[in-house]
């Protein structure tokens, strides 16, 4: 199904999967998911955002993952696994800080059962995954194989022969880890299937869904050691380079992000193939997809590799008009949302509108006393998306709580509801203009101080929350459905 880009108005919520109820650590795609789908439909809602859904390091950080196309194995549903009678009985008893271990433990297991028992349509439903995905599975599946086999350290400390990519030392390796690669190829095609049939029951109910592609790849990836020529590396494939941005409204020194920076040139002469295949590989999982940092098309702040934080860093130009043209020729239209927040400068409009992409607004950063402030909603746009706040931000009642007392009442003032916060700042964001209104499910359920998901420029203590079920208010949550009726989003 292909629904042109900010068709008409909704209403979505951001989640992240790994945000989900469930036992064993983490929110997955088991009967939660479904559970969650079917309560956007009681909100008013028809988006699901998600933030990106790859296999990150041990940080947890979807940001920054260990593949630009692998998706998280410990998204995956055991309960699916031993429905299909892959698993024996599952434990009831396993402690969240053991449930990544007893994941990992339970697709082992699985894939045993699976070759042994699998019915025939599943097995070549596999093998039709594996043909399909060999563009990027082959290479991800060795690199992850390799990694475990070297300690799980970085591919820049291997053994200069497979740092190298050595073929007969790559060769033999495929011998010896046989049964790694096998048990990657397994995992992620679990993973896919099970993402599908989740997305068709989605769309089943109506409910679109909405993905998040971050612009840069972790240096420690099996991208970057498997296509090093697409990166500004030296000869050991260290970056010389690394992306962030300068000091801004989150942190005083910028942020120094560490990933390599693309050699733009290098993908230029290839008509961005690179570029194609990982788009198009988002666009099986999400109907829509949002560039998170999108000014990186246009250009990129980059910071020598030596330097400890971003500010001796410096803007250089990149090639957006030519990479949003030849992926227009391939994506028609281009089912695209660009994040552009912060200082965006007249070349970065310019690139946006030039392909008919919507930006992004969020209401919390619009207090800053400037009427004309482009994230006040009476200067929203229809053509463009709002939050209440992102990933980034505190949850809205925190974030009101932070502000002095005289900005808090002149928050309340300016949105002029009678509702307390949150509830102002969510009736805003529905009634606003703009085609999409997202509101993060911590706003959904009105939560305040420590519940948000990530602060950024720091490195711990994010990623980690989830929700209950016992959080739902079916007062509050019928009263957002109103908002989303009474503003034409459902």
């Amino acid at each position: 199904m292909s629904i042109p880009v900010l068709d008409r108005r909704r209403a979505g919520v951001l989640l992240h999967v790994a945000s989900l109820p469930g036992p064993y650590g983490n929110g997955d795609f088991s009967h939660d998911a479904y559970r969650f789908v079917e309560f956007l439909g009681r909100a008013g809602a028809s988006v699901w955002q998600t933030l990106p859904l790859g296999y990150p390091h041990l940080d947890g950080s979807p940001y920054q993952c260990l593949s630009a196309h692998a998706g998280n194995p410990l998204f995956i549903s055991i309960e699916w696994l031993a429905d299909r009678g892959w698993l024996g009985v599952l434990r009831d008893d396993v402690p969240p800080e053991e449930g990544s271990a007893y994941r990992l433990a339970c697709l082992r297991e699985a894939r045993g059962i699976f070759e042994a028992q699998g019915s025939a349509c599943d097995r070549q439903d596999y093998r039709d995954f594996v043909a399909a995905q060999a563009f990027w599975l082959e290479d991800f599946a060795l690199y992850m194989a390799l990694r475990e086999a070297q300690g799980h350290r970085s591919w820049h400390d291997w053994p200069a022969s497979l740092r190298d990519r050595d073929p007969a030392a790559l060769d033999q390796a495929r011998i010896a880890l046989a049964g790694a690669l096998e048990q990657q190829r397994f995992e992620q095609w679990v993973f896919f299937r099970q993402w599908r049939e989740l997305r068709d029951y989605a769309h089943g109910l109506g409910v679109l869904f909405y993905g998040d592609l971050p612009i840069f790849v972790s240096a420690d990836s099996a991208d970057v050691w498997a296509h090093r020529e697409y990166f500004r590396l030296d000869a050991e494939g260290r970056e010389t380079v690394v992306a962030g941005v300068p000091p801004d409204y989150f942190s005083e020194l910028g942020q120094r992000w560490g990933n390599p920076l693309y050699d733009w040139e290098r993908m230029e002469a290839d008509g961005f193939q690179w570029w194609k295949e990982r788009l198009g590989a988002q666009l099986a999982l999400f109907d829509w997809v949002r560039i998170d940092h999108f000014r990186g098309f246009d250009a990129c702040w980059e910071i020598p590799a030596e330097e400890e934080t971003a500010l001796n860093g410096r803007w250089v130009s990149a090639p957006g008009h030519a990479l949003l043209g030849a992926l227009s020729e391939v994506f028609v239209p281009l089912p695209l949302i660009a994040e552009d927040l912060g200082t965006i400068t007249p070349g970065v409009g310019a690139l946006r509108e030039a392909f008919g992409i919507p930006g992004m607004t969020v209401v919390q950063f619009g207090f800053d006393g400037n009427p004309h402030n482009p994230y006040l909603p009476h200067n929203h746009i229809p053509y463009s998306v709002t939050y209440t706040g992102t990933h980034d931000n505190d949850t809205s009642l925190s974030w009101h709580r932070s502000l002095p007392e005289s900005l808090q009442a002149h928050v309340l003032d300016y949105l002029g509801y009678g509702e307390a916060m949150p509830d102002a700042l969510v009736r805003a964001v529905l009634a606003s203009c703009s085609r999409l209104a997202v509101v993060p499910m911590q706003d959904i359920l009105g939560l305040g101080e420590g519940e948000r998901m990530n602060t950024p420029g720091t490195t711990t203590g994010n990623w980690s929350w989830r929700f209950s079920w016992e959080q739902v208010d079916a007062e509050r949550l019928a009263r957002i459905r109103h908002w989303a009726e009474l503003y034409g989003r459902v």
